[in-house]
């Protein structure tokens, strides 16, 4: 049950990152979420809107379909940080008020994933395993052939 439950997150996390990498991406553009970080006082403002626009989008695909998850729960933790201190702290809790709510549930279960793993239900798991039976062959494998 709990492989089943970690592709239920991360399908669902996944998709709720894609809708914001899309966002910034396509409706508000590079130049938009650039100066928007820059008025938020986000250092490298620029680097920045790259580096949350691709990672929530890739991030977002990446979590869906189970590869590199601990490295990307890591990441997509690091950008829902910066939201949270540079965006939300000052409103308070809740996010109705433009609060920290959302984006510390959104963090903490990136990071979530990224200690947990993507479990069995995952491409991770399938080159892992893929992975695991080459080195077993190659062990079996006499010497020098």
């Amino acid at each position: 049950m709990s492989d089943a439950g970690l592709l239920l997150g991360r399908l669902v996390l996944g998709v709720v990152f894609i809708a914001h990498g899309w966002q910034k991406f396509h409706h508000y553009g590079h130049a938009n979420v650039t100066k928007m970080f820059d008025g938020l006082g986000i250092p490298l403002p620029s680097l920045a809107a790259f580096y949350a626009t691709w990672v929530e989008l890739a991030g977002g695909v990446a979590l869906i379909v189970g590869v590199l998850v601990p490295l990307v729960g890591l990441l997509l933790f690091a950008d829902m940080a910066g939201a949270l201190w540079f965006a939300h702290s000052d409103h308070g809790f809740f996010s109705e008020k433009g609060g920290y709510e959302y984006v510390l549930v959104l963090g903490v279960l990136s990071l979530l994933v990224a200690l947990a793993g993507p479990g069995r239900l995952s491409l991770d798991a399938l080159l892992g395993g893929a992975l695991k039976r080459e080195a077993v062959r190659d062990e079996r494998r006499p010497v020098g052939v």
